[in-house]
């Protein structure tokens, strides 16, 4: 099992770190992709995060899942990188896991993924949204795509992209190990 992130400068920490931690702690091997041609990237928050690779030397297609965490203008940014988008659209279209959260899940518009899904998103994107369905849920699942509506429900995005690809048994590991009852 692989999972990549991608991270593009101004992305939201927890958003990124959240699912790194459950991802490690549940032994799914996760990578952390830059999309900025620069091995460091920044936070909207000013932390500065070394990615394992860059976008432009790593092979991402046998990937089993991808993560877009959100952020302002990380979002932004990824939306504006057309290897983002096509990426997007190939794990999407070939029933592979798509998880976005914040303000990530409007990259999906912008490139007419899944269209019609069911979706939480960030309160401040909702009018970007016009193609999908918005539940008001913190965490939404409609089949292989995983969404979430920001920051504090960092851990719960992860957490349930992680039963989606390994189920309760491993799920109920991590959360024991973090203190999750």
């Amino acid at each position: 099992m692989k999972v990549y992130m991608f991270l593009a400068d101004g992305f939201e920490t927890v958003e990124a770190l959240a699912p790194i931690d459950v991802f490690r702690r549940a032994g799914v091997e996760i990578h952390t992709v830059s999309i900025s041609g620069n091995i460091e990237v920044t936070s909207s928050h000013d932390v500065v995060v070394e990615a394992d690779c860059l976008l432009e030397e790593i092979d991402i297609t046998d990937g089993d899942a991808l993560i877009l965490p959100g952020g302002y203008p990380g979002y932004v940014n990824l939306a504006e990188n057309e290897v983002v988008g096509q990426t997007l659209r190939t794990y999407y279209d070939s029933g592979r896991f798509v998880a976005a959260i914040c303000g990530a899940p409007t990259v999906l518009q912008r490139y007419g993924v899944a269209k019609g899904s069911r979706v939480a998103v960030h309160h401040g994107c909702v009018d970007e949204m016009k193609d999908y369905v918005l539940t008001g849920h913190d965490v939404e699942q409609d089949r292989h795509l995983i969404t979430a509506s920001g920051a504090g429900h960092a851990v719960e995005f992860a957490l349930a992209l992680l039963y989606a690809l390994q189920g309760e048994r491993k799920v109920a590991h991590v959360k024991e190990g973090m203190e999750l009852h």
